[in-house]
């Protein structure tokens, strides 16, 4: 049984330590790139030594043949660029200029990385003898794909994302949202082909644990199609090489661009959206998109953004397609700016399966409640809405972080959180689901029309009914009065030993 999502593997943690003293006097945005970009120059190093030694092996000469690495969807790293050269040079003035220029070689050589990797190596403020101890450090460590551990570098590259994130709090919110809300937007949608599309996309965390979803359940990356798109150019970056670690192949656009003013797939029609877009976004400049077609359903507030991303993604919609995101509480009651009325118009036109309200301190980036909306064009369950509370759940893993759990069955039939919650889904979808005091509650669209179309679970699913401890109401009255009186008789002792103190220094009351 796997348990919640936190990473605990020596060499991750191995890799944080070591990238952590390169830092010095440089902010965690700053070497996040360079500590991100190691690590994939690394993995396709490793990628491409495998295969060299496979056609070295085979003795026809091809081991310089660039089709050969690109066939088998493999970055060709040119001589002076291959790791051997870099470890050479480790303890030298000069590695940080030896890593720009092999990073500066395989661009030129993969026109997918054109642009995309970092070239910073060579800045004076990044000390040359800890950067050639991290160089070492991935040198000594084998890292190349074998049997079950092909994820290692992935996995990695995921640690250190959210030991940035909880190194940059509120500003990892534009690259990072925790692994087990991703899963469980993941497991509930269910993407196992089609097309993916995220217009938020972060460092592409929607899509690595579509990839996961997709391997766990024994299906083919290559049945789905990746398109996202990130208006901040350092994070658009960090997506490509995240899911070039992967295996995964995606269209991100021509250039990182704002999503609402420069839609880089504005014909694209989705099977799923995941997406968690930047919360309560104000000046996102709806007064130039007055009469923009996405606002089928009423036009935003110019002070929030909430309303146009979910209607970004409704448009982008395929006709059988299904949304998972994650917005702001404040999304599920307001009314100001006409927001009341868009909600109102989006729940009429039957696109909403489901709303999970989600526990408090998930994120590095703030302590704003939050919940998932689940949209989905061909409902099977229509004229109903599932409400889920989960407010109770998760596990805290630090004192200000919390996940929810993540494993399929314990031997009392337990599941985890994120299972929980997605078997919730399948059962609602299926027309099998009972309410659950407390947690969930299937409500029809004529009973939120009675609650002004406000969507807070907790108004449909109710209070849990307290367990019942076996012990008969006589007996536990007589056994709670006792306990009370001799808490009041304890509490005159200690008024008494009170004043008696007090009358020593000479008060009293």
């Amino acid at each position: 049984m796997a348990k919640n999502n936190t990473v605990e593997i020596g060499f991750e943690k191995e890799i944080w330590k070591a990238a952590d003293l390169l830092r010095g006097n440089l902010d965690a945005s700053e070497y996040k790139s360079v500590v991100l970009g190691l690590i994939f120059l690394k993995y396709i190093s490793d990628r491409f030594e495998g295969r060299y030694q496979e056609l070295k092996e085979e003795g026809d000469g091809f081991q310089e043949d660039k089709d050969e690495y690109t066939s088998e969807n493999i970055f060709f790293v040119p001589q002076e660029a291959r790791w051997n050269v870099i470890s050479e040079a480790a303890h030298t003035p000069e590695i940080g200029t030896v890593i720009d220029n092999a990073m500066r070689l395989i661009e030129k050589e993969n026109s997918r990385l054109k642009g995309i990797l970092p070239k910073n190596f060579a800045r004076p403020e990044l000390d040359k003898r800890r950067l050639g101890n991290v160089v070492d450090l991935f040198t000594n460590i084998q890292m190349k794909e074998h049997g079950s551990s092909k994820d290692i570098l992935g996995r990695a590259y995921e640690y250190c994302l959210s030991k940035f994130a909880e190194a940059e709090g509120k500003l990892a919110g534009e690259f990072y949202t925790p692994a087990c809300i991703v899963q469980t937007l993941v497991e509930v949608l269910k993407p196992y082909s089609g097309r993916v599309y995220d217009p938020a996309c972060g460092s592409g965390g929607m899509f690595v644990q579509s990839a996961k979803f997709i391997e766990k359940h024994q299906g083919n990356i290559n049945d789905i199609s990746v398109f996202g798109q990130d208006s901040n150019p350092t994070t658009w970056k960090m997506a490509h090489m995240n899911l070039a670690i992967r295996g995964i192949e995606a269209d991100l656009g021509k250039f990182n661009a704002d999503t609402f003013f420069d839609d880089q797939h504005s014909t694209l029609k989705a099977d799923f959206i995941l997406a968690n877009p930047p919360f309560n976004l104000s000046d996102w400049g709806a007064d130039k998109l007055q009469d923009d077609v996405r606002w089928k359903f009423g036009i935003p507030p110019a002070g929030n953004a909430n309303f146009a991303w979910l209607q970004h993604m409704i448009h982008h919609l395929s006709p059988k397609g299904k949304i998972g995101m994650v917005l702001a509480n404040g999304s599920l009651s307001s009314q100001t700016g006409g927001e009341g009325t868009i909600r109102e118009n989006i729940v009429k036109a039957d696109l909403i399966e489901g709303i999970v309200a989600l526990p408090s301190q998930l994120f590095y980036t703030t302590g704003i409640p939050v919940s998932l909306w689940f949209l989905n064009r061909d409902k099977k369950q229509k004229g109903k809405i599932l409400f889920v509370d989960a407010r109770h759940m998760g596990i805290m893993v630090t004192r200000k972080l919390r996940e929810l759990s993540d494993f399929d069955e314990t031997e009392n039939g337990e599941k985890g959180d994120i299972q929980k919650i997605a078997d919730t889904f399948t059962l609602f979808d299926e027309g099998k689901l009972e309410n659950e005091k407390g947690y969930c509650a299937v409500v029809t669209l004529d009973d939120v029309a009675k609650q002004d179309y406000i969507l807070t679970p907790g108004r449909y699913v109710g209070i849990a009914d307290p367990e019942d401890d076996g012990e008969p109401f006589e007996e536990k009255m007589i056994r709670l009065t006792s306990e009370l009186s001799e808490l009041f008789g304890k509490s005159h002792e200690l008024e008494d030993e009170i004043r008696k103190q007090l009358k020593s220094i000479g008060f009293t009351i």
